[in-house]
């Protein structure tokens, strides 16, 4: 089972149009399949990808748009590369990381509203 990165993009495309964010689980139960591990890391990588091709486009990113239904932030995958690829350095949880996510989300929900 693979993870079609088309989909994936529509999906995110209206969650930034609505100004929301979406659950790793959310994404991956709206794809027609049930919440797993293997799934999540499946998943990182169709973000990698709907992110470089964003970047070579001029766009916002959109993979912060995906969080960790506990905490509401990105997971390890997307700080290690996207993060850091925007000069952040700091700890991946807590206030400053949070405010960090919301900033670059505002971003997308910005750029996507009337497009």
């Amino acid at each position: 089972m693979a993870l079609d990165p088309r989909q994936v993009r529509e999906m995110l495309l209206e969650a930034a149009r609505q100004s929301d964010r979406l659950t790793y689980k959310e994404v991956i139960e709206r794809l027609g399949y049930e919440f797993n591990t293997n799934l999540v890391g499946q998943l990182g990588r169709v973000l990698d990808r709907i992110d470089d091709n964003a970047r070579a486009n001029g766009e916002p990113l959109l993979a912060v748009l995906v969080v960790r239904q506990s905490d509401r932030l990105p997971g390890q995958g997307w700080w290690v590369t996207r993060a850091k690829a925007a000069g952040y350095e700091g700890e991946w949880t807590g206030p400053d990381a949070l405010n960090h996510v919301e900033a670059q989300q505002q971003l997308a929900f910005d750029y996507w509203k009337n497009r």
